[in-house]
């Protein structure tokens, strides 16, 4: 299609993009159903999302990496390597398009199908699976942390040839409990509504959700549960109720039929693994059975602090957490055990602590006894920001921080830790739904020689819980091949 003169008017180059947006939705979805095959642009996924979203996606390109990629550049790319034999992978279609269009700048380069052909050689005819068999992944827990990572586990199910949600277990409740937490997967006040179709089978204590079977089961401790009787072999369980954090605790979950891994949604206690998937996630091995993945926060800053320890040095630094208010305080004043929590949320700033600073040097050990933190949890129900305060060894400019860090956010194996924005009028709401870890504030960027001064935005649900099944892919063993090689896509 040829691109029309933009005097013609933006309409109309508008609605040919969408046509062609439209045109590739059902090409993702055989892509990623059929072949296993899924597309992202510059780290984003475009498997299963709107054609609003993939349109956005190319915006936020175009804005980035300030290029001129557009669905007029990534359609073609896309429909060519659609006709070829690959194997299960991960392919990054903006990066591929934005490569074809480098080579051919001067009029000499290769055709269309000649280049992707090319760059994919390692893909084509090959017979690599991402693991040998499907892992079945069971929720402990169905609270704020379990329903959004049930709904990316969906999201990413994919064929099925990777992984499948199996089962949940919950606490023994009372009739009508099924339908309740059903009604609460559809529908959340803060993420809007799920995306997909959840029916209720209350006879059989389960639910169908897009298909799949995801039994409820009832028990009141981690060890006494049979999950062979519904099928579910050598499962992988994430407990998010954080009751346990340490390893006796969290080895109970060993003691049931049909279980051989368990990850813990928040900080572990004692010499557990604590693991920030882009960071240290390569520590984990075939033989772990027990890992953490650390806290919403800790996955925040870690990797930004890592990037700054390793390119300017840090000397010292405090980390102050300004967070949502999350469950754990009351909504009213009433007695808490722990200080100030007990004071509403809704009314006030509460400050308490944090051990996300410290925690950091667990997947950063280079920065142990570096950092101090804090925390105050404020009147908002989702999103948070970590100001991290540092004092560097060397020198910098707030314009080298910032372009440091959004070429990372663009061209790195980091790609899904982290994010950037320079929005001069940005503010908490609009990273509901982020899926990095944490995005970079661009334009509050402090630097004064050796003093830096940043400001990360994270939606401390919904991007902790995209981290969280990140890792879960790490622990199982999964393996794509990608394009480009060896970089990480995952949302």
């Amino acid at each position: 299609m040829v691109r029309p003169n933009i005097d013609e008017g933006f309409f109309s180059d508008w609605k040919q993009r969408e046509a062609l947006a439209q045109d590739m939705v059902p090409v993702l979805g055989r892509l990623e159903n059929q072949r296993g095959i899924q597309v992202f642009l510059y780290g984003r996924a475009l498997s299963n999302r709107s054609v609003a979203k993939i349109m956005l996606a190319h915006r936020r390109v175009r804005q980035m990496a300030r290029n001129e990629l557009s669905e007029f550049e990534s359609h073609p790319v896309l429909m060519a390597f659609a006709k070829l034999n690959l194997c299960p992978s991960q392919i990054d279609l903006g990066k591929l398009t934005i490569g074809y269009m480098d080579q051919a700048e001067d009029g000499k380069g290769m055709g269309i199908d000649a280049w992707v052909a090319h760059e994919l050689q390692h893909l084509i005819n090959n017979d690599h699976m991402p693991i040998a068999k499907p892992v079945d992944v069971v929720l402990y827990g169905f609270g704020r942390i379990g329903r959004l990572v049930t709904r990316l586990l969906l999201e990413n199910t994919g064929n099925g040839s990777v992984m499948r949600l199996r089962a949940v277990v919950v606490r023994k409740g009372k009739e009508g409990d099924l339908l309740k937490r059903v009604n609460l997967l559809r529908n959340d006040s803060i993420h809007g509504a799920f995306e997909g179709t959840v029916r209720c089978d209350e006879t059989n204590n389960r639910i169908i959700a897009n298909g799949n079977i995801i039994h409820f089961i009832d028990a009141d401790a981690p060890d006494k549960i049979d999950y062979t009787q519904y099928g579910i072999n050598d499962a992988l369980v994430i407990d998010n109720t954080g009751k346990w954090r340490d390893e006796a605790g969290l080895s109970l979950h060993l003691l049931s039929k049909g279980v051989s891994k368990v990850m813990l949604t928040a900080p572990g206690k004692g010499n557990l693994k604590n693991v920030v998937c882009g960071i240290n996630h390569d520590k984990i091995t075939p033989d772990d059975k027990i890992i953490t993945a650390a806290s919403c926060t800790t996955n925040a800053i870690a990797p930004v602090l890592k990037l700054i320890n390793d390119r300017w040095g840090i000397v010292h630094g405090h980390v102050e957490t300004v967070h949502a208010y999350t469950n754990d305080q009351n909504l009213i004043d009433n007695f808490h055990k722990a200080d100030r929590r007990g004071r509403s949320a809704a009314l006030n700033m509460v400050l308490t602590e944090t051990g996300a600073a410290k925690a950091v040097a667990k997947a950063v050990p280079e920065l142990d006894g570096k950092l101090t933190g804090n925390a105050v949890r404020v009147p908002v129900a989702d999103v948070s920001m970590a100001i991290l305060n540092l004092t560097l060894v060397t020198s910098c400019s707030k314009e080298d921080i910032n372009e440091y860090l959004r070429k990372i956010a663009l061209h790195s194996p980091l790609q899904n830790q982290i994010g950037y924005t320079e929005s001069p009028d940005a503010v908490s709401s609009d990273f509901i739904g982020s899926r990095e870890a944490a995005i970079l504030d661009a334009t509050a960027t402090i630097s004064n020689g050796k003093n830096l001064v940043l400001y990360l935005w994270y939606d401390n649900e919904f991007g902790y819980c995209n981290q969280v099944v990140r890792m879960v892919a790490k622990m199982a063993g999964v393996n794509h091949l990608t394009y480009p090689e060896n970089e990480s896509m995952a949302s």
